[in-house]
């Protein structure tokens, strides 16, 4: 399983199982712009290795979406890292990923993850809608 391997920091592994397009976007979990493309090189997949640790993941599907050519899924990524050099905790995200035919095969073309899994209120919703550490008002 791709993401287990990603948490787990097994980064070589995790590129072995995923192919991502050349017209890739990312909407990280830790919030900020998209991200476009992918920087598969061997440095950056070290780091990545670095940054995720330990961890281990379940898919609990949502929906899926298919057609001749997009896959759209729709799950939660129950899973427990060390994640930036933080403890062991649980870092379970709400994830939808669009894979495009590509000859005979699919590749990744967007991923968007969040770490709401878990409901929050209206006001502390707001906080993080401002982009605020404040308390809500």
């Amino acid at each position: 399983m791709k993401n287990a391997a990603f948490m787990r920091g097994d980064l070589e592994r995790w590129a072995s199982l995923v192919r991502i397009a050349s017209d890739f976007t990312l909407m990280q979990p830790f919030g900020g712009p998209a991200s476009h493309g992918f920087n598969a090189s061997p440095e950056r997949l070290t780091e990545l290795s670095r940054f995720f640790r330990n961890g281990v993941t379940q898919l609990e599907m949502a929906q899926t979406y298919a057609s001749h050519e997009l896959v759209v899924l729709v799950m939660i990524e129950r899973q427990h890292a060390e994640v930036g050099g933080l403890p062991d905790q649980d870092w379970s995200l709400r994830v939808t990923e669009i894979y495009r035919k590509d000859g005979s095969g699919w590749e990744l073309v967007h991923r968007h993850a969040d770490p709401l899994v878990h409901h929050i209120a209206l006001e502390q919703a707001a906080v993080l809608a401002r982009g605020s550490t404040d308390s809500p008002r």
